[in-house]
């Protein structure tokens, strides 16, 4: 487990950096938070130090969008509007889960019975009106 601090966005390139370093062959990260935490903002910087030139914006609708780095695609869920596992499935959450491309997904807790054991964790606290922790686990 890794704790890191960021007082502002400008200091979210770190922590971009220190959740792609710590991926070690995983391919699913669940992003944890309450709204407006700044889970999508992460996933912008993600994909950014991946190589990506895509604008990055929460999938609310869509469930997810993807997103092109430099070694592939890069899945990023937002599984807010999920009221259902079997919502899930119908879209082949499963497919995407398994595909070995890199899965960043916003409220994880909505398809918990579908995350692998070997997910990477990253809970984001808001400490301030612009500081948050974010625990990489």
């Amino acid at each position: 487990m890794k704790q890191l601090t960021a007082e502002s966005p400008e200091e979210l390139d770190t922590v971009a950096e220190e959740v792609v370093s710590a991926l070690d062959g995983r391919t699913v990260v669940a992003l944890y938070g309450t709204m407006g935490a700044g889970k999508t903002t992460l996933v912008s910087r993600i994909a950014a130090h991946l190589g990506a030139d895509d604008t990055v914006t929460s999938p609310t609708f869509a469930i997810v969008n993807q997103y092109s780095g430099e070694s592939g695609a890069i899945y990023h869920f937002d599984m807010y509007r999920i009221e259902r596992i079997e919502e899930a499935l119908d879209f082949g959450c499963e497919e995407y889960l398994s595909s070995g491309d890199l899965c960043l997904i916003e409220w994880p807790e909505k398809i918990a019975p579908l995350l692998p054991d070997d997910m990477m964790k990253v809970t984001i606290e808001v400490t301030g009106e612009r500081s948050r922790r974010f625990i990489i686990e």
